[in-house]
């Protein structure tokens, strides 16, 4: 999937450009295992636990095809395994091509416990583009199973390539068929949003009905054991108990995911009312010799609550940090000079009144600092934006009520 979706071969989300910056590794994203396309490639912990269940359960089926294998099975079963996740991470790749080749930037791809995800940073900007960055993943799946079933018309059936290709086949075609349920975080779920806001005009209204279709659709994973169970076939307690935690932990993945892609695109509905002039303070200059006092003397005149540093032509050099201010008692503010209290600016502090959204927060996360300096698109100072009142109106926007 991308994070838009999770299971079997999980989601796509999304926040600017079309080429890849390298990142610092990124907690929690697990072991690094390379990059791919400027995108890095990680494998969480999780995976190891699943990829031994899978070389368990398949070196027991190859035990019943495959007897005279002996103890070699699991060797075999392993590199089934390994084999499945690389189809995992071709069908992630997909997604991952779609989104750089639409200008959507990658932060990461990872394997994990259930299949792997894409985590895009933007969402799409039309819903065509939304439907084929979703149904990539699992059409390329359905071309793997393909592939895979041509290689078994090559080689003999019942022995390791014919039982190998054939797992792959069946599994990848499970993926494509899994990822295609309507609903979300399943690409199909993003298919179902492209094709709502197609008809609706609206996004949120999208997202609103793949998230549901996906909420119900955890439902019916959470109640398929009670459905499918035959006390006549004689099913054992183990596998029942087994069947009944594969699907509640599944169905646990789909629902989370759903309500977070609901709360997500809430989120992104709200996040044009962080408009950089709308929180700006607004700023006196003044010059970097200037005791504290006086410059706290002009801001109050002005109406103003930042200070901006400027030299001899009036050009802005740094910006007074409030957190200094605040360390300097009264008392000593005439003896203190504003030039000791002061950021030099850099590149990327300087940000412009027309930015808003999730472009501001690209900005700010790009270069990050506790204030900078605001200016109109012909250069002249509009005054300076604190880090603060952008968590302060970001934590505003997240605590209305939701669906």
């Amino acid at each position: 999937m991308s994070e838009s979706g999770q299971p079997p071969s999980q989601g796509t989300q999304a926040q600017p450009g079309n080429g890849q910056k390298k990142r610092p590794r990124e907690a929690g994203g697990g072991i690094l295992m390379g990059r791919i396309f400027g995108v890095p490639v990680y494998v969480a912990p999780s995976w190891f636990l699943v990829a031994a269940l899978i070389t368990w359960v398949f070196g027991g089926q190859l035990e019943e095809v495959l007897p005279e294998l002996g103890a070699i099975r699991y060797l075999v079963s392993l590199f089934f395994a390994v084999a499945f996740y690389a189809s995992v991470l071709i069908h992630e790749l997909a997604h991952t091509v779609a989104a750089l080749r639409f200008g959507l930037p990658v932060r990461r791809i990872q394997l994990q416990f259930f299949g792997g995800v894409s985590e895009i940073e933007k969402e799409s900007e039309t819903p065509g583009r939304e439907f084929v960055l979703a149904f990539v993943g699992p059409l390329l799946s359905l071309v793997l199973a393909g592939i895979f079933y041509g290689g078994m018309q090559a080689v003999e059936p019942g022995t390791v390539p014919g039982v190998l290709l054939a797992g792959l086949m069946i599994s990848n075609l499970i993926v494509a068929v899994f990822n295609l349920l309507p609903g979300l975080p399943l690409d199909g779920g993003r298919m179902l949003r492209a094709v709502v806001w197609k008809i609706t005009g609206k996004p949120m209204s999208g997202t609103v009905a793949a998230a549901w279709t996906g909420r119900a659709l955890a439902i019916a994973v959470l109640c398929l054991p009670l459905l499918t169970y035959d006390n006549a076939a004689g099913t054992s307690g183990f596998d029942s108990i087994t069947d009944a935690l594969l699907a509640a932990i599944l169905a646990a993945i789909i629902w989370t995911g759903a309500g977070n892609s609901l709360r997500m695109a809430r989120l992104r509905e709200r996040l044009p009312a962080l408009q950089a002039r709308a929180l700006t303070r607004r700023a006196v200059p003044v010059s970097s010799d200037t005791p504290l006092s006086e410059a706290l003397r002009r801001a109050n005149e002005a109406g103003a609550r930042a200070l901006v540093v400027v030299d001899g032509q009036g050009d802005p050099t740094a910006v007074v940090r409030e957190a200094a201010i605040v360390g300097i008692p009264e008392h000593r503010r005439p003896w203190v000079a504003v030039s000791g209290l002061a950021q030099d600016l850099k590149p990327g502090m300087r940000v412009s009144t027309e930015l808003a959204g999730e472009d501001l927060l690209d900005t700010l996360r790009a270069t990050p600092s506790t204030e900078y300096l605001v200016v109109e698109p012909t250069g002249e100072i509009y005054g300076v934006l604190s880090t603060a009142d952008v968590e302060k109106a970001f934590l505003a926007a997240m605590a209305r009520p939701q669906v």
